[in-house]
């Protein structure tokens, strides 16, 4: 496993685990930070960084993409908060058709101030909720909701089989129903 080889720190395995995960991870943060590609390669290098120390940590429960992608959300999350701009640097959940659907199908359409803040608040409660989810559950919803990936492309990315995709699909809905729920009410200020 390529993995265990970079851990053992092996240089031929880093060149390998670099040429195969920097390319992705770029692709995967740049929509992140809004096209910014010297702010999505800083991301991206401080991760390999960050893997560098901590691949030994990697148990394998998640494909390796999908736990590098959730140290690129955090370094993403960190550098947006040292920066001040926290909302700058997520996924533009608010800006894909579908999210704006489902905001739409859960808010009137009256154009009044309130609706505004309302669906403002909405699409920021979702790219909260997407956030706070696991990497795996994060990775499979945001391949099948935003990225439109068939149940078998998620199963692949994770290094599953379709059933045990479908049931992590399942179990993210939930956790991220359960999150969502949870977030929505704790804000007393929220409609």
């Amino acid at each position: 496993m390529l993995a265990r080889r970079v851990a053992s720190g092996e240089q031929g395995a880093f060149d390998e685990f670099f040429r195969e995960y920097f390319p992705r991870l770029f692709r995967f943060v740049l929509a992140r930070v809004r096209n910014d590609e010297a702010l999505a390669e800083e991301i991206v290098q401080r991760t390999m960084c960050i893997v560098v120390r901590k691949i030994g940590d990697y148990r394998g429960e998640a494909k390796l993409f999908s736990w590098l992608c959730q140290i690129c959300r955090f370094e993403a999350a960190a550098i947006a908060r040292q920066q001040g701009e926290e909302d700058q640097f997520s996924v533009a959940l608010d800006e894909n058709p579908a999210i704006q659907a489902a905001v739409e199908a859960v808010t009137s359409e009256s154009g009044d101030p309130v609706t505004e803040q309302y669906n403002d608040e909405l699409a920021t409660y979702v790219k909260q909720t997407l956030e706070s989810l696991p990497g795996n559950y994060a990775t499979a919803l945001e391949m099948k909701y935003i990225q439109g990936c068939s149940v078998n492309e998620i199963a692949t990315e994770l290094g599953l089989g379709p059933k045990a995709a479908e049931s992590i699909l399942t179990r993210a809905r939930n956790a991220f129903r359960e999150s969502f729920r949870t977030l929505w009410q704790t804000d007393p200020d929220f409609l």
